[in-house]
């Protein structure tokens, strides 16, 4: 890869660089996927003209956890991690913990370590199993999934149940540590013991229950690894007590996309410790792109928010351009699409202003809005960020209408004058006496699905 691509990461602030799929992918796995009809109508729509060779399996049906050829070696892994940290990043790789492809080593070697069935039970659910063969002998393997989906076709399920898998894993992380700086686990929650017995209860007929949970013994195995948690069922709280260093924060993507602002309110009222821990998204490649999702006119205020609230901030490959097309990751490339200036142009502008110190080693706190001519004060979500240094104060509107508040600072302005608060979205300056502020909050009157990033210039604080 050429260094300046890389230098795009450290020029846009970013911290960790996730690769995603860098394993050896499942041969077995893209032989379903390049068969399965349902699939083709995704693949006709994000590469139109795709070949057999475009499709390359899922990336979370892992063959082996060794580069996958088609991309390199471990010295072109490790040269990759290198780039990245010169330039003060780190690298992050994928570990999926809750299975593994079905050609996995392990299936043919030792069969044990997955959660296996009968005869009569793949005769009562036949897409919930496979065949291993060895010689004579034959058992059913259950592919894996989680309690509320159909299973993962191309998958073999891990038994956590049994001990002899847990340290096998364990070895596995120790292997990519030594090659990344921290893992990415996909669907973590899936290995908690109370979920995996509601999930294999009826097939882990003679293991005993754990008497412990598997993560913090991979967190205490490697201390010094960063460890973010695919995590949903608002489980987020417990996984990070468990030992991950981010979960997920599905639960704001949810609430931005479908629900009224009083409830992404309610969401930002949890405690800072846990919201240091998030990780704030409005894509991944599991979800529809966000220029699609949200459109122009709200993609400003929802990615305002997401960029500039506590946690970690994550972008998907693709969201700084604002592209349209969902990538499904079965497929090696994707149809070209010209960047959308506009959307190119927001982002570029919230990563240079969310550098700023502030937004990192700042406190936090959200903001009341209290009402200033009508009931539209409701749609309005405020915060703000402060040090002795700088004062910072991020108000967006999430309502299709023009929307009015006052925004309740505290003692954060409690000095008399004029003040004069600049947007630095826009560019724009705005007057207020400081009085008014102490007493009455700062008034704002934002344009459907408006957004403003206020910063107090150090002279006047």
């Amino acid at each position: 890869m050429p260094e300046e691509e890389w230098d795009k990461f450290k020029d846009w602030g970013f911290d960790f660089v996730w690769l995603m799929g860098v394993w050896k992918r499942s041969a077995a796995g893209r032989r379903i996927f390049r068969t399965d009809l349902k699939a083709f109508a995704a693949y006709d729509t994000a590469l139109p003209g795709w070949t057999l060779t475009d499709v390359t399996g899922s990336p979370y049906a892992i063959a082996d956890y060794v580069p996958d050829p088609h991309l390199g070696s471990w010295q072109d892994l490790d040269r990759a991690r290198a780039a990245l940290n010169r330039r003060g990043i780190r690298l992050i790789l994928d570990f999926v913990p809750n299975h593994t492809g079905m050609d996995h080593p392990w299936v043919s070697s030792h069969p044990e370590f997955y959660v296996r069935g009968k005869l009569e039970d793949f005769r009562n659910n036949p897409s919930g199993f496979f065949i291993a063969e060895r010689g004579d002998s034959a058992t059913f393997i259950a592919h894996g999934k989680d309690p509320y989906f159909p299973a993962w076709p191309d998958s073999a399920q891990l038994n956590y149940y049994n001990p002899a898998v847990r340290e096998a894993m364990l070895g596995v992380l120790r292997s990519i540590a030594l090659h990344s700086d921290g893992v990415r686990c996909d669907m973590a929650m899936l290995l908690l013991n109370d979920v995996f017995a509601r999930s294999w209860g009826p097939l882990l007929a003679g293991f005993k229950a754990p008497p412990d949970e598997f993560w913090p013994a991979a967190a205490a195995a490697l201390p010094g690894l960063v460890w973010i948690g695919e995590v949903y069922w608002d489980m987020g709280w417990r996984m990070q007590q468990l030992g991950m260093t981010f979960t997920y924060d599905k639960r704001l993507y949810d609430r931005l996309r479908s629900c009224p602002p009083t409830e992404v309110r309610l969401h930002l009222k949890a405690g800072i410790d846990y919201q240091n821990r998030l990780v704030r998204f409005l894509e991944n490649h599991d979800e529809a792109r966000s220029a699609e999702v949200f459109g122009k006119e709200k993609l400003p205020a929802v990615a305002t928010i997401a960029a500039t609230l506590p946690g970690m901030r994550f972008y998907h490959q693709g969201q700084l351009e604002g592209r349209k097309l969902f990538q499904p990751i079965e497929l090696a490339r994707a149809a070209a699409e010209a960047p959308d200036a506009e959307v190119q142009a927001l982002y570029l502008k919230l990563l240079k202003i969310t550098q700023e110190d502030v937004f990192h080693r700042g406190e936090w706190s959200l903001l009341e809005v209290s009402p200033a001519s009508d009931a539209t004060f409701s749609n309005l979500i405020a915060y703000q960020w402060k040090t002795s240094e700088a004062l910072k104060v991020v108000v967006a509107n999430l309502s299709p209408d023009v929307s009015r508040g006052r925004l309740l600072l505290g003692t954060s302005m409690p000095r008399p004058g004029p003040r004069t608060f600049v947007d630095q979205l826009s560019a724009k300056r705005y007057e207020q006496d400081g009085s008014d502020l102490a007493q009455s909050g700062l008034a704002v009157n934002l344009e459907a699905y408006g957004t403003r990033i206020f910063d107090l210039p150090a002279a006047e604080k």
